[in-house]
């Protein structure tokens, strides 16, 4: 097929088997691509469709995906949306007994397997190496591709030896992709994996459906429930923890109040985690309170908040972790508190690790960038945006707390300037903490040896903490004022953009903590549906639930949120008017197609 004749037929199994009426973003290049046997590299938000990126062409390509994916549970729910569309998708991990595996694997040496998901360990044995040489490959899906990157947040030691695929398979394309990755880690991704020849899809980081809120600890148990209680009180969602402990107070606390909540931690014995897990995948209204031990293989697209209790380790994290709210593109939240002690905790726990010292300063870096992120009075969703090396296309978003209520700032152009002035005459060739101590006048060992007491700088930021200068120096790197040299002891040094600071053209300001704050109230379901199509709503909603019980899966593998609020206000009547419904295909169509158009009849019959 050319390339016009391959994208008509990448669009009719886009229509058929999944439903949807046309690509987003860049998918159909990319689909096409690897379709026609090129390498790719990747970078799509969650919820953008990455996973079509390779479906797809395994659909349109001889033989079978095989796709690298790193969880148990990840691989499991996306077979499970696959075979709900129709397509022939199993997978091979240790929760199969061996006459299941057995099975499978005849399936596939007979050609009856469109895509095969495998964790990285059973991939790399040498028994599946030499399976896969004996069958036709479509291609290599290499999902969560950071997970490649040594100091990233979900690092997996076996994603480093996939180049083995470019090696045994030369001739089979692959397609790495992430919804996380800075210029560093995508670095790592096209090394490690042999990906020099790929093509490059980097699409926006914006997740424009969140609203990030970010403040202090105070309080935080009870300005947990009143958030939930004002903006999402019949909603699913996750709350973040970062110790067991907190886990089961903070589930404690929501349970007592009304709330159906569950605990997940890596203390609790393999049967309840799973059972806790599926009532939070297979029931509506319901909060998992968990360690990051959970989520990463949660494909939930109506989780309507994540929050943070305690600070995540980077903005990768942070990312990836709030990321699965929203998935199905409709208003969610990303709500976090954090203190001190987190700080403290975390820099403990970074120092104490077993990690390289040059991993230990790109990990207090990664932190730092966080701090940053929580104390700047700027959009927040342009500080991660740039963080990520995208450039933000307006100077505000509109959906942050900073852009919503601008904080109370005080102008800190003068200890900004003291700041730049210090690292310029200490010579660009310190770190945070000796900086801070020349301008607190701190007479140790290190700055009288270096004659540093001497300097006119020395002393002259005593009026402030040392605290708050390092909360001024963050700022400054965030700013990109300051850059950080982390392969050099986290040096600091002036960038040219400093300039207009240091000679008086620009002011610098920095945020003050609100004396009260109060909760923002807001109808999640108003925002969704119309009036007059809730009712429908809820009955679609009903069905969908009695469905999911029949065949034993959750809700959305039936139809999505999105869907079921496009039929109540569309209102389908035929085969033709359901298949127009986005998400709604042949396979689905045919399954469960008439139970929703008998209801959609009988309400309009009895409505009008």
């Amino acid at each position: 097929m050319n390339h016009d004749q391959l994208g008509q037929a990448a669009l009719e199994i886009l229509n058929t088997v999944f439903g949807y009426p046309e690509f987003r973003l860049n998918q159909q290049e990319i689909v096409t691509t690897v379709a026609r046997g090129n390498d790719a590299l990747v970078l799509m938000p969650t919820g953008g469709g990455k996973s079509l990126c390779y479906q797809i062409p395994a659909l349109l390509r001889k033989g079978t995906a095989v796709v690298v994916s790193p969880l148990i549970a990840l691989m499991q729910d996306q077979v499970a949306v696959l075979q709900a569309n129709g397509v022939r998708a199993e997978f091979l991990n240790s929760s199969l007994s061996g006459e299941q595996a057995k099975r499978i694997e005849d399936e596939l040496y007979s050609g009856q397997i469109d895509l095969l998901y495998v964790a990285p360990e059973r991939l790399l044995q040498p028994r599946m190496l030499g399976l896969l040489e004996n069958i036709d490959v479509a291609l290599f899906a290499i999902d969560e591709a950071h997970c490649v990157s040594r100091w990233g947040h979900d690092f997996r030691p076996e994603y480093m030896q996939l180049s083995v695929l470019h090696e045994r398979f030369p001739a089979i394309p692959r397609v790495a992709l992430t919804a996380t990755a800075d210029e560093r880690t995508r670095q790592e991704i096209i090394s490690h994996l042999a990906l020099e020849a790929a093509e490059q899809f980097i699409n926006s980081f914006d997740r424009p459906n969140i609203q990030y809120h970010i403040s202090d600890k105070k309080n935080g148990k009870q300005r947990l429930i009143d958030f939930i209680k004002h903006q999402h009180a019949e909603d699913s969602g996750i709350v973040y923890c970062l110790s067991r402990k907190r886990v089961e107070s903070f589930t404690e606390a929501l349970r007592d109040q009304g709330f159906n909540a569950y605990a997940y931690h890596a203390g609790m014995s393999s049967e309840l985690r799973k059972r806790n897990q599926e009532k939070f995948l297979n029931e509506e209204g319901v909060i998992m309170v968990a360690t990051i031990a959970f989520g990463m293989g949660i494909d939930k697209p109506n989780v309507r908040f994540v929050a943070h209790m305690d600070l995540p380790k980077s903005i990768e994290a942070y990312y990836q972790q709030t990321g699965r709210a929203g998935r199905d593109g409709l208003p969610s939240t990303a709500w976090m508190i954090y203190g001190l002690q987190d700080v403290i905790q975390l820099n403990q726990w970074i120092q104490q690790g077993d990690a390289p010292e040059n991993v230990k300063r790109i990990e207090t870096e990664k932190l730092n960038a966080l701090l940053g992120l929580c104390e700047t009075i700027e959009c927040r969703r342009h500080r991660l945006l740039e963080y990520f090396g995208e450039q933000p296309h307006s100077e505000k978003c509109g959906n942050c707390d900073n852009c919503l209520i601008p904080p109370v700032t005080w102008d800190a152009t003068e200890a900004a300037r003291k700041a730049l002035s210090c690292i310029h005459k200490t010579g660009n060739r310190f770190g945070t903490g000796y900086v801070v101590d020349v301008l607190c006048g701190t007479e140790n060992e290190r700055v009288i040896k270096n004659r540093h007491n001497d300097l006119s700088v020395f002393g002259i930021g005593n009026d402030l903490s040392k605290v708050a200068w390092g909360a001024i120096i963050r700022q400054l790197v965030t700013s990109r004022l300051v850059q950080v040299d982390v392969e050099n002891y986290n040096v600091l040094r002036l960038t040219e953009k400093c300039r207009p600071l240091l000679q008086g053209a620009v002011e610098f300001h920095l945020r003050e903590l609100p004396k009260k704050t109060q909760p923002q109230k807001r109808k999640a379901k108003a925002q969704f549906v119309q009036p007059q199509d809730e009712e429908l709503y809820e009955l679609l909603k009903a069905e969908r639930m009695s469905l999911a019980s029949e065949y034993g899966v959750p809700p959305y593998i039936i139809f999505g949120d999105k869907t079921l609020m496009a039929m109540a206000e569309h209102r389908p009547l035929s085969d033709e008017d359901m298949l127009a419904v986005s998400g709604v295909g042949q396979f689905k169509l045919d399954k469960y197609g008439m139970n929703f158009l008998e209801l959609i009849e009988e309400y309009c019959a009895a409505h009008g």
